[in-house]
């Protein structure tokens, strides 16, 4: 493990010799545009681990994505090796189907302490809800990025991330009513308290969301990759490409749908994923929203 075979994964040539808020996002934005946002693993036969020298040769060596436990803690180690005061934080993950939060801690974040500043970290939510800049910890403080408008919300020590979404174009209308869909321009995304977590808060969690059959990750396969302008994600059979600000306040989403053939080579040329054994694709509806 080394931090110049992970930049050279990242693409990043910038400065590190800087913990400041401009090197950290710098570093962060090039991690989310190579590293995608995936659970390929679960439907591929293989076993997700949260130990870090694995987590390191899955997706610094394979090429590979991963889901929160693993980008996250990737990119906490990337921070501290470089000298920024970094910690792990537990959120819990906002389900707009059922309209509530989840009541297990599934989503590991990294706070980030400069000049006296918190910020939270996140490489690890992909698709829409996916923060490009580290986010100030701030109550009612809009935060506006090119995906939209991020906010923490504080109330009685529990942190609330939300977001606002800009309208949507989608040219194909069979796709209008896709349950992949945000049909709300605000969406609650998780809330977290300030409690320092470890890896080992984890565990069980990890084991959980790769084997229950209650559990959003089992029950569809993601692979989401943030662009310069917006991103794209593949969920089952479904390839979605997404513009921000295609329009003025407006967003261009763009749905196709494949066949068999075609999703391995889609994962090459549109997320630079070689999986290395045979991927199930699947998308049971509901539960998830892009």
């Amino acid at each position: 493990m080394n931090l110049e075979e992970y930049f050279a994964r990242t693409g990043y040539k910038g400065s590190t010799e800087k913990q400041d808020l401009e090197t950290l996002t710098d570093i962060f934005q090039h991690h989310i545009r190579a590293v995608p946002f995936e659970n390929l693993s679960i439907h591929c036969g293989e076993k997700i681990t949260l130990e870090l020298e694995q987590v390191y040769n899955k997706i610094v060596r394979r090429k590979r994505g991963g889901w929160c436990m693993e980008n996250n803690q990737l990119l906490g180690w990337v921070l501290r090796s470089l000298g920024y005061d970094t910690s792990f934080l537990g959120a819990y993950v906002f389900n707009p189907h059922q309209n509530a939060y989840a009541t297990l801690m599934t989503h590991l974040v990294v706070k980030v302490v400069i000049d006296g500043k918190a910020y939270v970290v996140d490489g690890g939510f992909g698709v829409s809800y996916q923060m490009w800049q580290p986010m100030e910890l701030v109550s009612g403080k809009d935060q506006p990025q090119d995906p939209g408008v991020f906010r923490f919300t504080e109330k009685n020590g529990v942190w609330y991330l939300e977001k606002m979404r800009r309208k949507q174009y989608i040219p194909n209308q069979s796709f209008s009513n896709s349950d992949l869909l945000e049909k709300k321009e605000c969406r609650k995304v998780y809330m977290f308290s300030l409690e320092p977590r470890t890896v080992e808060d984890f565990r069980f969690q990890c084991t959980y969301l790769q084997t229950s059959p209650d559990s959003l990750f089992t029950k569809k396969s993601i692979c989401a990759l943030q662009t310069t302008d917006g991103f794209r994600a593949l969920i089952g059979w479904t390839l979605t490409e997404t513009t921000y600000n295609y329009k003025e306040n407006m967003d261009l989403v763009e749905f196709v749908t494949l066949e068999d053939e075609e999703v391995e080579k889609t994962l090459k040329e549109k997320f630079n994923i070689t999986l290395e054994r045979k991927l199930v694709p699947i998308n049971v509806k509901g539960s998830y929203t892009i």
